[in-house]
């Protein structure tokens, strides 16, 4: 076992997520109350999900609810990151977008089978990506608009069409968002050695088995934010995702 579950490690999760709460306090980040409450929610939800996952692997219903339940929550936390107001629905677009086809493929070339504990973690981590990649993508994407919204209506002025002017502000901005799963996969195996390929080597696998699923992983969640941010920056250049 990789980090044993005894008192000690409640007091050493408790310490960790109080000392990240007090520096963002300190460098006045603005963050304080979030760190604490994403630290007590991951908890609860880990903890549920420690007790229920048993039973709804072996059921076909309750596994894709489960899995249904996991996009829902998806689209609600990275619509309501970027704009607050009821355009934020639209943000499950791009993660349905990205996930869904990577994870029917899965699914009909029989490469994950119809099992909650396969399908399960599989299915999170790639709605997870999805989720990252269009939270960073849309705001990064809609920060710019707000700030270089005169370059749009300049453009406008010379004959573009309105998503063309806003295309061309908001492109670069948000394709940043690719940069974390980039670089993640440039240094896999010489900085980190991802969850996937430890959980693997902890599992029995050899390192050859956990080597080929984890370069599966990191190439999938590659394609699923490519998916996520193009689709993203086509809801913000057509005006369907944005701020008051």
């Amino acid at each position: 076992m990789l980090l044993p579950v005894s008192p000690a490690l409640g007091v050493v999760l408790a310490g960790l997520l109080l000392f990240a709460a007090a520096v963002a306090a300190r460098a006045r980040l603005g963050r304080s109350r979030e760190i604490l409450v994403a630290g007590v929610r991951a908890a609860a939800q880990l903890g549920a999900v420690s007790l229920l996952i048993g039973w709804v692997a072996r059921h076909l219903g309750p596994l894709l609810g489960f899995v249904a339940l996991m996009f829902a929550v998806a689209a609600w936390t990275a619509g309501r990151r970027i704009t607050r107001n009821r355009t934020w629905w639209w943000a499950a677009v791009p993660i349905a977008a990205g996930a869904l086809p990577v994870v029917g493929l899965l699914l009909v070339t029989g490469l994950v089978p119809v099992r909650g504990l396969a399908l399960i973690p599989v299915a999170g981590i790639l709605i997870g990506g999805a989720l990252t990649a269009t939270v960073l993508g849309g705001r990064r994407a809609l920060d710019e608009l707000t700030t270089r919204y005169g370059e749009v209506e300049a453009g406008m002025a010379l004959g573009m069409l309105d998503r063309d002017a806003r295309l061309e502000i908001v492109r670069p901005a948000a394709s940043d968002a690719l940069l974390p799963g980039l670089d993640q996969t440039r240094t896999v195996g010489l900085v980190t050695l991802p969850g996937a390929f430890v959980g693997m080597l902890l599992g029995g696998a050899s390192p050859v088995e956990a080597g080929a699923v984890q370069l599966f992983v990191l190439v999938a969640l590659m394609a699923v934010q490519v998916v996520a941010v193009a689709a993203v920056l086509e809801l913000v250049a057509r005006g369907l995702l944005h701020r008051e």
